[in-house]
Parts: C-alpha cells; structure tokens; sequence
C-alpha cells in the first residue's frame, strides 16, 4: 500500500465514540522491556493482594510466561500492574529477567482523572471467580488423575477448599486424600477438614 493509500485508509478509519483501532492498537504497538526500578506505584489504587495471592502470581509467572504487560504513564507511573510490578522486584523473577520488566505507555493527556479510571477499570474487568465454574475446574481436575494436594498447589487453594469445591461428600474425598497411603492419623484429617 502507498503512503497516501494509507493516509487515506486511516482518515475512513470507522470510530466508536471518537476512539479508532489505532488508538486501541497504539499501547501494544509500544510494547517495551524496561529497568523494573525506574516505575514508581501510584498513590490511589485500592486493590491489595494478600501475600499468599502474590506467590500464586509468582507461579504464574514462572509457569505461564510473562502475559501481560505494566500499563504505565508516560512519567513511569503505574497505572495497572502494581502485583506484576512487586513479584518482578523478588528472585527469582528479578533474577530470570535481570531487573526488566515488559511495559505499555498509556497517554490520557492533561486528564489525570483518567489514571485513576484506568486502575480501577483495568482492575473490575478481570472480574471474579464464580463457584459453579470452580467447582467444574476442581472435578476435571480430579478427574484428569489430579490429586487434591497438587490441585491445591497448582491453583492456590488450601485441601479445605478444593474439598468444598470438589463436591464430593466428606468420607470420599477422605479416601481419595489417602489413596495408596497405608497409615493415617485420624485426628490429623479431622483438623484438615
């Protein structure tokens, strides 16, 4: 395509509220490995994770790959990602990546209001777990050969949850829990459950 085919086809471009394609495609086209030490948090998120939810990030990380970038401001102010952003300053991510992490640059402009928004929406869209759903995860866990110790690991849950969620009554999943062992404590597993 030309230079001014181009010129042409963006100027037809179709908008929705005045946002085009590129606008939305325009982060990502930027995005960009930086020095993890040169963001800075901002001072209004109200999402906080709990330690445990932290490590479970850290899995992630080092199972799944890096997926989603830091959504900064262009001052290096983090916008979404602060979890992402502490995670990457502990070993043994800071060391795998040499202190980087990968970024996008988010321009609102003179509307810093739009920061704040930005936080927020980025946050509620990810939106929750439902228990019907969880519950059908946890079964076809199980299901795959999955031993209740290792779905707890895999998806950060304690023994009592993935019971609750298996919805196996409480002697069966006793009995899974205790397949191939030839020695138990009963008074062990009544604390576990």
């Amino acid at each position: 395509m030309t230079a001014k085919a181009a010129k042409k086809s963006r100027a037809k471009a179709p908008t929705s509220n005045g946002v085009t394609g590129d606008r939305i495609r325009a982060p990502l086209g930027a995005l960009a490995w930086v020095e993890r030490d040169s963001l800075k948090p901002n001072d209004y998120n109200p999402n906080t994770v709990l330690e445990h939810n932290l490590e479970l990030l850290t899995k992630s990380i080092l199972n799944n790959g890096w997926t989603l970038p830091i959504v900064i401001r262009p001052d290096k102010t983090i916008i979404d990602g602060f979890h992402r952003w502490t995670v990457a300053g502990r070993d043994p991510i800071r060391s795998l990546l040499g202190g980087m992490v990968p970024v996008v640059v988010v321009d609102h402009g003179q509307d810093p209001t739009q920061n704040m928004v930005g936080t927020v929406t980025h946050n509620r869209a990810r939106g929750v777990h439902l228990l019907e759903p969880m519950k059908a995860i946890v079964q076809q866990l199980l299901d795959a050969g999955k031993t209740a110790e290792e779905i707890g690991s895999d998806l950060g849950m304690q023994v009592e949850e993935v019971y609750r969620l298996s919805g196996m009554t409480r002697d069966d999943f006793l009995k899974l829990m205790h397949q191939g062992t030839t020695e138990h404590s009963k008074a062990k597993l009544e604390r576990v459950l």
